[in-house]
């Protein structure tokens, strides 16, 4: 990708990454800094755009997958902390237990089922929405949807 058309998308859809990173996240430091990774990323890649899907669609399913990334990474942080230093300080603040909850589930969660997860119950997507976004159908997403909601149900308790 050239730099004038990595410039354009920036332009036009960067509100759209960030504000989807800082609600993955829930910080506006890390949104940031994902905003900032992901179009660099961008501009280093061949052709990271095919046109199969809107710029928009494309440039939200590549933040959902970079924050879920970004999110796993932070818990085997926090796991090898636990395991070989001092006990890291809190830096959750003020979040609602629910929201830690939510983090430390997507942090564990099989990477083919929580994009899926994100998409429906947090972004309220439709079925046939994400199914558009991760170009399957909406019946693939419906059994994903389905074994979601089994292994939430089963690893809830091991989490709270």
């Amino acid at each position: 990708m050239d730099l004038g058309e990595a410039e354009r998308l920036f332009r036009d859809h960067g509100h759209v990454v960030l504000r989807r990173a800082r609600r993955l996240l829930r910080s506006e430091e890390d949104a940031r800094e994902a905003l900032q990774d992901i179009f660099a990323t961008l501009l280093g890649a061949a052709r990271p755009f095919a046109g199969r899907s809107s710029a928009t669609t494309f440039l939200y399913a590549v933040t959902t997958n970079y924050c879920l990334q970004r999110i796993r990474d932070r818990r085997r942080r926090e796991r090898l902390l636990r395991e070989r230093g001092p006990a890291p300080s809190s830096t959750e603040g003020g979040r609602a237990e629910a929201a830690a909850v939510v983090t430390q589930l997507l942090a564990k969660m099989p990477e083919e089922l929580a994009p899926v997860v994100v998409y429906y119950y947090l972004d309220q997507m439709s079925q046939e929405e994400i199914a558009a976004v991760l170009g399957c159908s909406r019946r693939h997403v419906g059994d994903l949807l389905e074994a979601g909601r089994a292994w939430i149900a089963e690893n809830e308790r091991r989490v709270a």
